[in-house]
């Protein structure tokens, strides 16, 4: 996942099991290595 925190481009790995959350505002995409499930659960008129 690359994400971008205090205008300072981040990134994280993330492993079966793990969940990465976006507060409000924050940039973020993912960027698979490999195959990937991912499930993403937005609130309501977010996107």
């Amino acid at each position: 996942m690359r994400y971008r925190d205090g205008g300072v481009e981040q990134s994280a790995v993330l492993e079966a099991g793990n969940v990465f959350y976006a507060s409000v505002g924050t940039e973020h995409v993912a960027h698979p290595i490999g195959a990937a499930r991912i499930l993403v659960v937005e609130s309501e008129g977010s996107v």
